[in-house]
């Protein structure tokens, strides 16, 4: 399996890398607790048509080495820079969903555009959901730093609780079966403990209005109306309107897995995005 080690800290990530290369470069990165296996409903149709699809297992989830320390926003953002470098890639596409949406926010402003000419947002996190002065609207810090503590005492609970608002079941065209919803909480537990954990402080500052202003590629940035986890007015619609050159697309009845449920929707989107980007 392809592993790189960051320059940093020596830690040894892993990441995958399908399709044949001759199309344009997508580099999808994860939410919270998953690893690549999230985009399994982008990355194997897109490769199969000729894309180039690059994921990487952040540090301590899927695949990827246990540490203890590392992350900060910075230092995830570093991980991912790293493995561009690592790869050599150029005109890529960044696709990142919930916490995965501000690293690649945090890439652009923290390390440049040099290699990537396109940004999606999918079920984005960014610009934070934290009350502040550019967010008046937002959860104060205790709710969340509350929420996260709820999380620390049991995860499995949260975890099993939560999928099934993840995914909006219920609403038209949100078909996803028992089988795969149980799948996901597993997958979830691919996240170690201490990284699961570590990832949630990152939401209670997350304040990127002022990065999002500074994205100076073409964004594409996608939402589900019914996202419980990223709430639309907080995360999508406010960061589709910071971003200088973004395209925003609502998804009638999506939540935050809407990855899985409007997967045909998405993965048409962003082929028509990159086409015209």
């Amino acid at each position: 399996m392809p592993y790189f080690t960051t320059p940093t800290d020596e830690t040894q990530l892993h990441f995958i890398d399908y399709g044949p290369g001759e199309g344009p470069t997508l580099v999808f990165v994860n939410s919270a607790y998953f690893g690549t296996e999230m985009w399994e409903f982008q990355m194997l149709p897109l490769a199969a048509e000729g894309y180039r699809c690059v994921g990487l297992d952040r540090r301590g989830h899927g695949k990827s080495q246990d540490v203890w320390g590392g992350y900060d926003l910075d230092t995830l953002t570093d991980d991912l820079g790293a493995l561009l470098d690592h790869l050599g890639l150029r005109d890529v596409t960044l696709i990142g969903h919930s916490l995965g949406a501000a690293e690649a926010v945090r890439l652009l402003t923290r390390h440049g555009s040099g290699r990537v000419a396109r940004l999606a947002l999918v079920g984005g996190m960014a610009p934070g959901i934290v009350r502040c002065a550019e967010n008046p609207d937002g959860l104060p810090a205790g709710t969340i730093e509350a929420l996260n503590e709820t999380f620390r005492k049991d995860r499995a609970a949260f975890f099993a609780s939560g999928a099934a608002g993840c995914f909006a079941l219920g609403l038209p065209g949100n078909d996803v079966s028992d089988a795969y919803v149980e799948n996901v909480i597993r997958d979830c537990h691919g996240a170690t403990a201490r990284a699961a954990t570590a990832v949630l402080a990152n939401f209670v500052t997350l304040d990127m209005a002022g990065e999002a202003r500074k994205i100076d590629v073409p964004a594409l940035v996608v939402h589900g109306d019914q996202d419980a986890s990223a709430p639309i007015a907080l995360t999508g619609r406010r960061v589709a309107g910071l971003i200088p050159d973004s395209t925003f697309r609502v998804y009638e009845n999506a939540g935050h897995g809407l990855y899985v449920t409007h997967a045909d929707q998405l993965n048409a989107d962003l082929r028509e995005f990159i086409a015209a980007a």
